[in-house]
């Protein structure tokens, strides 16, 4: 009579099965699936497509000889296909100068709003790109006095940058930014000047650290980049309609 053997608890475990994983799919393909699906031009051009090693989230297209070039940033690589699908969908309608459907939009930009994801991009800012300005003390006005007096009277000293500068050159559309991967503020050096007033450059500032308080949002397909509480925040600057006035006549 044979001998029974009962097996070891290790020989019964059940093996974990693998998981289903989502094919790899090259962004060429990714880009000429959209295309097709969105029918935006016949016959289909030649696609270029590839990861590159942006500093943060850009991603750009060009047509160019009948031949779509895009370039994605690589903190999108190991994103889903179906955030690739989304962003694909809204390179190519900027292109062909159509509107990317609400859904392409809002699933994009859940991902790229995940804490993770934002995380990342702020980290890709400051290891490879370099944030180049000028020192605060200008010939007419002090960036780093007005931050410190407005963050002291309005703020209550919570706030806090990496940098404060003015921009290198002159621009006629942009008048500051603010910078949250480097945390640091930047005014137009247009604005360095006897024909900018004290209180418009304060606002200026104060408009800028108001963006530290209050970070970019998602509302669905779009991103609120100034929120029903920063445009009431906004107007608790002292001298915020001479201000204003102030905008209005110098970018005029």
């Amino acid at each position: 009579m044979r001998e029974s053997v009962t097996p070891s608890v290790r020989s019964i475990q059940p093996r974990q099965m693998h998981l289903p994983l989502e094919p790899a799919v090259e962004p060429e393909e990714i880009c000429k699936r959209v295309l097709r699906r969105l029918r935006l031009v016949c016959p289909l051009p030649n696609v270029q497509a590839g990861f590159r090693p942006f500093a943060g989230l850009r991603s750009t297209i060009r047509l160019r000889n009948q031949c779509l070039e895009v370039r994605i940033s690589d903190v999108l690589q190991d994103a889903p296909l179906v955030v690739l699908e989304a962003l694909a969908e809204i390179l190519l309608c900027k292109v062909y100068r159509r509107r990317a459907s609400r859904e392409a939009r809002e699933c994009y930009l859940a991902f790229v709003f995940k804490p993770a994801i934002r995380q990342r991009i702020d980290r890709l800012r400051r290891e490879r790109g370099r944030k180049r300005f000028l020192p605060p003390r200008g010939r007419w006005h002090n960036l780093e006095e007005i931050f410190q007096q407005l963050n002291r009277k309005l703020f209550k000293g919570e706030l806090s940058t990496a940098g404060l500068g003015w921009s290198l050159r002159k621009s006629r559309s942009v008048l500051g930014h603010y910078d949250a991967g480097h945390r640091m503020i930047v005014i137009n050096r247009a604005l360095d000047s006897p024909a900018a007033p004290a209180c418009l450059v304060e606002y200026l500032v104060f408009h800028e650290m108001l963006h530290i308080r209050f970070p970019v949002e998602r509302n669905g397909h779009r991103r609120v980049v100034h929120s029903r509480e920063f445009r009431e925040e906004e107007r608790r600057f002292p001298r915020y309609e001479e201000a204003r006035k102030s905008l209005k006549h110098f970018c005029s």
